[in-house]
């Protein structure tokens, strides 16, 4: 009952959307303030206190007999086009085990805190982990100063979603005596599906740098100048992806992507004047990551350069390789032994909201099967059963990880 529970929620929350037809929640947005009133009133059914806190998240605790608070969650926001399960699916698995807790009128030796992240995925302002960065007491200031499509900066969107904007750098709405993290979370890749297993712990989380960048050059008619001497800014622009593309290649392990670009003017008789564009650059190993996005800076000098054109780079996140504790992975693996599985561990090459809490205490994650490996898509799907083995498998690592606070 309690996987059939959770399906049936994330497809309530899957129909609260800023715009009809598809799924999206940004950061701020009216959608995002409904999905919280909606998972607060289930957080209220299951015993525990609710606060939000200065950024938005949604914080839901179920109090213990002792010290010590374990974190469970993930987030609530989406990417344009989503799927049901990718952020939702952590928050809805937590939330059933305090439920559980509840049902068993059971209190452990520590409290549980469930955090439903108000902004994880970056789509509004183009920064990931908004939400857990405050929570775990990093956010960074100069953020504020972003602005999103229509102008807005992260300092007003927070003043009109949250509150104040001012107060976020230098402190976090984390408990002082967090004990440690997990997150569930559909792996997002093919691993788990290909080796017949439900769920698996997870090893490392990737690292990650987030660049907007942008090329000026000179607008003019499609007909009547000629290809000596333009400075057409989406062909620079056109460069650079292909060369973010070749050079990943040639560094394994390392994937780089363009998802947005916007085109100006914009018509299909006049050429491009100005682009912008995202980059996303993943790797493992920090260093590596770091020298493939110094190589692309300099390419895109190069390209602009080249063309007549001038370039815009901003750097606008940058997010370390995390590895697991494994400490939490080692409990984590007994409770899906003790549930009758293998307990096989890999990387996420996505990045989550645990690399951020890993500031504040341990962390560890949790994947769950997802068809094909598909995420970031309207055709995210998951097993009701493996969402019924995932609730397991959690309630089984709290308990073990309240079994070694009262020693035994």
């Amino acid at each position: 009952m309690d996987g059939a529970n959770v399906m049936e929620r994330c497809d309530a929350l899957a129909r609260i959307s800023e715009e009809q037809g598809f799924l999206v929640r940004p950061y701020g947005s009216d959608a995002m303030r409904e999905v919280n009133e909606t998972v607060a009133g289930w957080m209220r059914g299951a015993g525990m206190g609710v606060r939000t806190d200065a950024i938005g998240n949604l914080i839901g605790r179920y109090e213990g007999t002792g010290e010590g608070t374990f974190v469970l969650g993930s987030h609530l926001d989406t990417v344009r086009d989503a799927g049901k399960y990718d952020g939702p699916l952590g928050v809805l698995t937590a939330l059933a085990c305090v439920e559980r807790l509840h049902d068993r009128d059971e209190r452990l030796p520590f409290a549980v805190e469930v955090a439903a992240f108000a902004d994880e995925e970056g789509l509004r302002f183009g920064t990931t982990y908004l939400g857990s960065s405050h929570y775990a007491g990093a956010f960074d200031a100069k953020l504020l100063e972003l602005e999103d499509r229509n102008g807005v900066t992260l300092a007003d969107a927070v003043r009109t979603f949250a509150g104040d904007p001012e107060s976020l750098a230098g402190t976090n709405s984390a408990p002082e005596n967090a004990i440690g993290y997990c997150e569930v979370h559909i792996e997002q890749g093919p691993v788990l599906e290909e080796r017949d297993l439900p769920v698996g712990g997870v090893s490392a989380i990737t690292g990650l740098s987030r660049v907007q960048a942008g090329f000026s050059g000179s607008a003019g008619h499609a007909g009547t100048v000629p290809m000596e001497g333009r400075k057409d800014a989406l062909c620079a622009a056109a460069e650079l992806v292909l060369e973010a593309e070749a050079a990943a290649r040639a560094e394994p392990g390392s994937v780089a992507t363009v998802g947005e670009m916007s085109v100006r003017p914009g018509a299909g008789n006049v050429i491009p004047g100005n682009v912008d564009l995202s980059l996303d650059i993943r790797h493992g190993d920090d260093e590596v990551r770091g020298r493939l996005r110094d190589h692309l800076e300099g390419r895109a000098g190069e390209i602009a350069e080249g063309r007549g054109c001038e370039l815009r780079w901003q750097v606008r996140q940058e997010s370390v390789a995390v590895p697991a504790d494994q400490h939490l992975v080692a409990l984590l693996s007994c409770a899906i032994e003790e549930a009758g599985l293998e307990a096989l561990r890999l990387p996420s090459g996505a990045g989550h909201d645990a690399a951020q809490m890993a500031v504040v205490c341990p962390v560890a994650m949790l994947f769950v099967r997802c068809e094909g490996g598909v995420s970031h898509n309207p055709a995210e799907s998951v097993e009701e059963e493996d969402v019924a083995v995932t609730i397991d498998v959690m309630d089984r690592f709290l308990g073990l990880v309240a079994d070694e606070r009262r020693g035994r």
